[in-house]
């Protein structure tokens, strides 16, 4: 490397300069590592001496463990030990003192080594690689300026001399000190076994295995999820899963339990039921509307209980503290313009202010004469100049905007004097860089509120501002319309000589307008009157002891603040010489400050701690600086808690350089109060202040306990000195009424002073709050008239009236009742070694509500050089530290790359939009650590079930007594048949239907086959069915010499040859099996379904078209299953013309029809048998609820496979005799409008179509129903759409459908649902008659306690619900509870029992399960009615009576399906229904596709499609788990993120998710990223 022949102590000074200015660039993330070598090879270069050297021998760096190898090539580790090595001349290596105290350090490397002996290893997330690729560094990021970011993070070092606690803290009050807090928090290590989290083993693995070993495994070995298999969604597939072909065994044991329960014993059960009886006698019947609605936290959320040992204030009542008397000196001005004017005129020539280049030169020099004439000339130009000539633009009292760059001083000087002079109002604001600039819109919303209309700017920085295309400066977002001034010299009017600027004596008016950015991000105005503007100067002068003519170094924001008090406004009051050091220079040369006090022998510094600790680092041989002119180093952010260790390493370092140590003066201040307090300039060889070492679980409780026991959790704060002269200050609660504080409690700092601002500018409510406040005493009463201005800071009053801030309303994050400081948490973070994982000064703390109550999130800039295994061990490092220390629990803590955060305009980071970001999934981190586990403590007990001990007759009484009636609803008779003709018993068999017709009316057509042009490709009449069925039967005996009640496979695309090869079979004698056929392009997926069919269902013969024979016996087809076994195959394309000698005619009605076979969301291929007697019975339900009849046509949009479907396709026409116009789904790929304008073209009024049809036409036409329109589309003819399902109906899409194709004429009555299940194919189906289907609002909390409670819509938890139909003809529906087999009330969820004549007559197993089949077809109550026979759908479900009157006049009992009981989830006791979750988890981010849920091992998994860029999948894992934990209280354990199309969805458009969760277990996902959730 460059620099191994090179001794750095011979190198010319100004290259070692320049080598600390690299090093500390490098700190800052201002430089990348490439740009850093590179920057310093070239200065080392003219100085190598040739002969190599071995590598310095202080590089400590343990061995990089041999899984890194996995996370980075492994060259990068050799480069960084390079790195390292020659980083280390630099003091302390890449330790970073500004951040440092060795005090914390040592307490969070005690924490860790703590954890360590616990073994807490955590799973590590699994990424693709691509994922990995980090974003370019576009642009360098600036050093941090927002100070309390930055220094956050400095712990003290144990002061020498300290006072004794007890002169301020009660001694009784030692005792409680040091209680732990840990009631309210989990710490990592004791995540318990039970709740819910399995324990990892701790072992740390290479990066490709998520460290995730529960106890107990019931599946397989957790997923390796990085296996490459890119499984496009292609065809949809039917895939049962693990060859299950048995009823329903499987499902019953995937409900897994959450062992959450604490064994917490209900006893005062009886007690609460008794309060909730009397409350739901006061409370109206009907939860109430929606402006009324309370909310429910309180029965959701689990309170901990007080921990008895919380400290409490035990002091007596604060009294309010007095500052000195403002003393009233002979020749202080009247306002501070007139100071101003009496400079110019009898001193002009001494300078006023000092501007520095880049380079840290005196650029120009102000004199008071030049700074008063031009603030006149600029005057006159404002008032006078602007408009034409007799119009006045500007008049006093209006507001102007100032924009001006820190570079540049002197423009920005006669601006605001200017605007004071023509008494107007100067709104000092950043210079906007772009239209992304964080936070722009709410600075648009401060100059709009300010009714600012006016800006004034230098010709330089006009020419640098954005401008469209047209040359116009930009609109930017929010902002009012601005007119732009410039300001420079050469533009402004001399004033004749008559014209003299009005300086009246200082009033209330305002003079300025500050602007301040809350904690939201919003940006105010706080208005300061010229009479506080002119008091704050005294008051300053008598603390800081200015004199006349003396000189002062500025290194802060003269535009606001500090910069602005003391380097504008007191300096011009005392003729001050002002040096301001712009932070583009600091950048440049941190020593400039110094240098500068030691050429000028300034008395007065005004600094940061930034710019203290910069200066350290920048400081190597400056043996000539000397700082002994100082009289004051003002410490503008004194007042954040971690500045005490950068002010002492600064005085270590400087006090040989002439640095007094009373010199030092921290002090505190705040937009609205403007300065609080500030240390006095102390007399030398006085000794120093103390300073207070409290408890940090102390200060989270408020409270104030000086730290005895654990120096871990110990908080070192200096004072900031005394109160303001002419003050008066108290301390006060800072949430609720203004009471006073004890004396051992912290509390909000609220002054009472003429000097501090008087409102937020135009905003009258939010003043109120703040600047009129006049505390209360312990019993509410105010303690006098006087209002008082809340000043941000939390603090306390220390022995000797000497103020100590502890921390900024701001940064404070309340969890679960305690206070913890986000400064306090950045210093912890950053004292967990090493720092070679992210950027220092570019770290974020912030809370989000979540589940009601503030979450902790950290987000920092990751390095681009740090590996995955070292920013993942550094993350869960950072999680132990701040549990350990703060006993808080981290939410979430997430890594962005370098210069990704929104900044400040001086470089710190902007944490309201980072937030914003977080919220609005666009932070795009690299890294993510989600730990819900541990910090959410408030999820509601576990339900414990009740033993089912209670009998049948307490049951029915219960129910009587309630009042409610038995859940049990029922369609109405099937009665005899209207149609005469085939009233003669002999039809009572599909096929002599066929045969009746064909004699009776040969030429009806029965069926029309359309093609994607909507071209008829196929009919068949009465006549042609029969004659083709009967070529069919003829085959099937010859060819195949089957038997009768052989089992015979269709293999048909959907068509016409299907329904004949079907009718062909019942006239042979044979029973048919109707299959979906393979998907060319998709064999090995969908050909061994197919194989399992024909294998399971013994099929003696396959009857298919010529290309699926070809398909059969293909090369592409022996690869996936063994084509030599099929049994005979027919073709039944060219049948040579013969009839059957006899057409077959069951013996009786209990014969087997057919078998239908289906493959069931949870990966089961159940085949039931349909007996004749069913069918015919079914046939006529349908007739009858559909009034179907010759004369009627209806459209058939659905797969023709199984259920319904197939009933509706094959079997209805040939009964009831209409015509159907059959459409097969698949053509609608190649022409969406397919469907639509077939019934449009026909006016049918009758159709049936799936959800996926559906949903295909709501995503792919939505956009072009205006086309359709134009075409002649006319759906108003269409009187019922009804999508055929076995789920329950989703509202949201039939909504979308209903409202988009309104245009068209259809009615928003039209589309309805059907439902039906594997024991019953056809439950319900809306029909054309009876009442409308109906909706209801159900609370989701009461069901999953299997309950039903209605709410009003918009009720929050409240979950939309529609009827699944009209209850067929003939069938009976009741509700039962599935574990004790009794029927329920209506205000219950059960599963749904049917009874009908068209039940399935049981499973076709070959393994003849009886008991299986008794259980699910021929069921009884277990009390009520023993003796019907009840078919089980395995539906869970629920009866209500609606208002409206059905055919026969009574009261409509309508069925709600609410899901499957196999699907359900059993967490934390609670059953929760998969689609709700997923429902909450597709709305958490507009870049999730389509998800799916299921448990593993007690833990809930999300998969989630992402649609977006992979930039993006990591901004899903937090969306995904606040939205589950929000809207169902659960904890996401596993969040999934994978590309479209890998969610495997049936042919029923269903979702198959215990196929995906055997994928996932297998490891055949390949997710871009698997978070696991702590």
């Amino acid at each position: 490397m460059a620099d191994r022949g090179v001794d750095l102590s011979a190198l010319p000074k100004e290259v070692r300069d320049q080598l600390a200015e690299l090093d500390l660039e490098l700190s800052e993330g201002d430089i990348t590592q490439k740009g850093y070598e590179k920057k310093r090879t070239k200065l080392l270069a003219p100085y190598i001496i040739q002969a190599p050297a071995p590598p310095p021998q202080n590089d400590v760096r343990p061995p990089a463990p041999s899984s890194s190898s996995h996370a980075a090539p492994p060259s990068s580790s050799s480069r960084y030990r390079e790195r390292r090595s020659r980083r280390t001349h630099r003091s302390g290596g890449t330790r970073d003192d500004r951040y440092r105290s060795d005090i914390h350090t040592e307490a969070v490397q005690a924490a860790l080594a703590k954890h360590k002996q616990e073994k807490m290893a955590l799973p590590m997330p699994t990424k693709r690689r691509s994922t990995y690729v980090q974003s370019p560094i576009n642009t360098r990021t600036p050093p941090d300026e927002s100070s309390a970011r930055r220094q956050s993070s400095v712990a003290a070092p144990p002061p020498s001399h300290l006072q004794s606690p007890e002169t301020w803290a009660n001694r009784s009050a030692q005792g409680s000190s040091t209680s732990s807090s840990a009631s309210s928090t989990l710490s990592h290590g004791e995540a318990k076994p039970g709740q819910g989290q399995p324990q990892p083993q701790p072992q740390y693995k290479p990066q490709y295995q998520p460290l995730y070993q529960p106890h107990h495994q019931p599946h397989a070995p957790p997923p390796d999820v990085t296996a490459v298999a890119p499984p496009s969604r292609g065809p949809r597939v039917d895939l049962p899963s693990n060859a299950v072909v048995r009823g329903m065994s499987r499902g019953q044991s995937r409900s897994s339990m959450m062992e959450t329960a604490d064994g917490v014993p209900v006893n005062s059960r009886v007690s609460t039921k008794i309060q909730q009886l009397l409350n739901t006698l006061k409370r109206p019947k009907r939860p109430p509307l929606s402006e009324f609605f309370t909310d429910d936290s309180e029965e959701i959320v689990e309170v901990p209980e007080p921990d008895p040992n919380t400290p409490k204030p035990e002091g007596r009542q604060i009294i309010p503290v007095k500052g000195e008397p403002l003393g009233v000196v002979s020749n202080w001005p009247p306002a501070l313009q007139a100071a101003l004017a009496r400079w110019g005129a009898t001193q002009g020539k001494s300078p006023a202010l000092t501007a520095l280049d880049i380079t840290g030169k005196p650029l120009y020099t102000l004199t008071y004469g030049k700074l008063w004439s031009r603030s006149v000339k600029l005057a006159y130009t404002l008032l006078n100049k602007l408009g034409t000539k007799n119009e006045q633009i500007l008049k006093p009292g209006d507001r102007v905007a100032l924009v001006y760059p820190n570079s540049d001083p002197g423009m920005f000087w006669v601006a605001f004097y200017g605007c004071l002079l023509a008494e107007v109002i100067p709104v000092p604001i950043e210079v906007p860089l772009s239209r992304k600039d964080a936070g722009i819109s709410q600075v648009g919303f401060l100059l709009g509120s300010c009714g600012v209309g006016l800006a004034l700017t230098s010709e330089i920085c006009l020419k640098g501002l954005p401008k469209t295309p047209t040359g116009e400066i930009m609109q930017y977002k929010g902002w009012p319309r601005l007119k732009w001034v410039i300001t420079d010299s050469k533009y402004l009017t001399k004033p004749s000589k008559d014209w003299q600027p009005h300086i009246p004596t200082a009033n209330t008016d305002p003079a300025y307008i500050e602007y301040k950015a809350s904690k939201e991000g919003t940006v105010v105005g706080v208005a300061v009157s010229k009479v506080a503007m002119l008091t704050h100067c005294q008051a300053l002068t008598q603390a800081c002891n200015y004199c006349e003519g003396e000189t002062l170094v500025n290194v802060l924001d003269f535009k606001k603040e500090m910069g602005l008090w003391h380097g504008v406004l007191t300096a011009v009051m005392n003729r001050i010489h002002t040096i301001s050091v712009p932070y583009a220079v600091m950048k440049a040369c941190p020593l400039s400050w110094v240098q500068r006090v030691h050429i000028h022998k300034a008395r007065v510094a005004l600094v940061k701690c930034r710019d203290l600790h910069w200066a350290m680092m920048a400081h190597r041989d400056q043996r000539d600086t000397s700082l002994a002119s100082l009289r004051m180093l003002i410490v503008a952010d004194g007042a954040n808690p971690w500045s005490v260790s950068s002010c002492d390493a600064f005085l270590n370092v400087f006090q040989s350089h002439g640095l007094k140590p009373e010199v030092i003066c921290p002090c505190a201040t705040s937009p609205e109060a403007m300065t609080v307090a500030i240390r006095r300039p102390g007399v030398p060889g006085a000794p120093l202040p103390a300073r207070a070492i409290l408890s940090m679980g102390g200060l989270s409780h408020g409270v104030i306990r000086v730290n005895t026991e654990d120096k871990n959790s110990a908080l070192t704060v200096q004072d900031v000195g005394h109160v303001m002269p002419g003050a008066l200050m108290c301390i006060v609660r800072p949430d609720g009424p203004p009471q006073l504080c004890k004396t051992d409690e912290i509390g909000e700092i609220i002054i009472n002073s003429r000097a501090g601002g008087t409102m937020y500018y135009g905003l009258p409510g939010l003043t109120k709050n703040t600047f009129e406040v006049i505390p209360v005493n312990a019993n509410g009463v105010p303690i006098g008239e006087i209002p008082f201005v809340r000043s941000g800071l939390l603090g306390f009053v220390g022995p000797g009236s000497l103020i100590f801030v502890v921390g900024k309303i701001e940064g404070l994050l309340m969890v679960s009742g305690r206070r913890h400081n986000a400064d306090d948490l950045v210093a912890t973070a950053l004292a967990v070694e090493p720092v070679k994982t992210v950027y220092r000064g570019r770290i974020a703390v912030f809370s989000v509500t979540v589940f009601y109550d503030e979450r902790v999130v950290i987000v920092a800039e990751q390095r681009p050089d740090a590996s995955e295994e070292d920013s993942f061990q550094w993350m869960s490092r950072v999680l132990q530290a701040i549990d350990s220390i703060h006993q808080v629990g981290l939410y979430c803590l997430a890594l962005v790359p370098a210069n990704t955060l929104p900044k400040t305009p001086l470089g710190g980071i902007h944490i309201s939009d980072t937030k914003q970001f977080f919220l609005d999934g666009s932070l795009h981190p690299c890294n993510i650590l989600m730990c819900p586990h541990t910090c959410v403590t408030n999820l509601p007990k576990p339900r414990q079930k009740q033993p089912v001990g209670v009998g049948p007759a307490s049951v029915m009484v219960g129910n009587l007594v309630a009042g409610k009636r038995i859940a049990q609803a029922a369609g109405r008779d099937l009665g005899m048949i209207e149609d005469q003709d085939l009233v003669r018993k002999v039809h009572q068999y599909l096929t002599e239907a066929l045969q009746w017709r064909a004699q009776t009316d040969p030429d009806h057509v029965l069926y029309v086959l359309l093609n994607a042009k909507g071209v008829t490709v196929g009919t068949a009449t009465c006549v042609q069915l029969h004659k083709r069925a009967e070529k069919i039967a003829a085959a099937l005996m010859e060819k195949g010499s089957i038997n009768t009640g052989e089992n015979v496979v269709l293999l048909y695309p959907p068509g016409i040859d299907l329904i004949a090869a079907f009718y062909g079979c019942l006239y042979a004698g044979c029973v048919p099996v109707n299959v979906r056929p393979p998907h060319p392009q998709n064999l090995a997926a969908t050909l061994p379904t197919v194989r399992m069919i024909i294998d399971v269902s013994k099929a003696a013969c396959i009857l298919t078209t010529q290309n699926l024979m070809r398909t059969l016996r293909s090369k592409e087809a022996a690869a996936s299953v063994n084509i030599k076994t099929w049994p005979t195959i027919i073709d039944t394309d060219d049948l040579p013309r013969r009839r059957p000698p006899q057409i077959y005619k069951p013996p009786t009605a209990e014969m087997i029809a057919y078998l239908d076979f289906s493959v069931s969301t949870t990966g089961m291929l159940t085949g039931v048998k349909i007996s004749h007697a069913a069918v015919s019975a079914l046939c006529r339900s349908i007739k009858l609820q559909c009034e179907l009849y010759s004369s009627r046509q209806i459209a058939i949009c659905l797969d023709p496979y199984c259920g319904l479907g197939f009933v509706l396709w094959c079997l209805a026409s040939v009964y009831s005799g209409h015509q159907s116009i059959l459409i097969p789904p698949f053509e609608l790929e190649s022409c969406l409008s397919l469907w639509l304008s077939t019934l449009s073209q026909y006016r049918i009024r009758d159709t049936f179509c799936s959800y996926s049809v559906m949903e295909l036409c709501t995503k792919g036409l939505g956009t072009q129903t205006e086309l359709l329109k134009a075409r002649g589309v006319n759906l108003s003819c269409v009187r019922s759409c009804v999508v055929i399902a076995e789920e329950r109906p989703r509202l949201a899409l039939s909504h979308s459908f209903s409202k988009l194709f309104k245009d068209l004429g259809l009615s928003s009555r039209a589309v309805s649902t059907a439902f039906g299940s594997r024991v019953n194919l056809a439950v319900c189906l809306q029909g054309t008659t009876g009442p409308d289907p109906c909706t209801v609002y159900v609370d989701m909390k009461s069901l999953r306690h299997d309950r039903v409670r209605l709410v009003e819509r918009g009720a929050p938890q409240s979950l939309p619900l529609m009827e699944s139909g009209k209850i067929l003809p003939g069938v009976r529906v009741i509700i039962v509870n599935p574990e004790t087999r009794g029927p329920l009330g209506d205000s219950h969820l059960g599963e749904i029992w049917v009874n009908s004549p068209h039940n399935a007559s049981g499973y076709y197993t070959i393994y003849g399960e009886e008991s299986l089949q008794a259980d699910h077809f021929n069921t009884k109550l277990s009390f009520g009615d023993p003796q019907t026979l009840w078919a089980r759908t395995g539906y869970l479900g629920f009866v209500k009576r609606t208002e409206l009157l059905d055919a026969s006049g009574d009261r409509h009992d309508a069925l709600f399906v609410v899901g499957s009981l196999d699907e359900t989830l059993e967490l934390r006791g609670l059953r929760y229904h998969p689609t709700d979750i997923e429902t909450s988890v597709s709305r958490a981010h507009r870049s999730i596709a389509e998800s799916a849920v299921f448990t593993w091992t007690n833990l809930l998994v999300v998969v989630s499609e992402l649609c977006g860029s992979e930039q993006d999948a990591l901004d899903l894992v937090p969306l995904i788990t606040n939205v589950v934990l929000e809207e169902h209280h659960l904890i996401v354990g596993v969040v999934v993120i994978v590309d479209p199309g890998v969610i495997p969805i049936n042919s029923r458009g269903e979702k198959q998710r215990m196929h995906l969760r055997d994928s996932f277990l297998a490891d055949q996902l390949d997710p871009i990223y698997v978070a696991y959730n702590m």
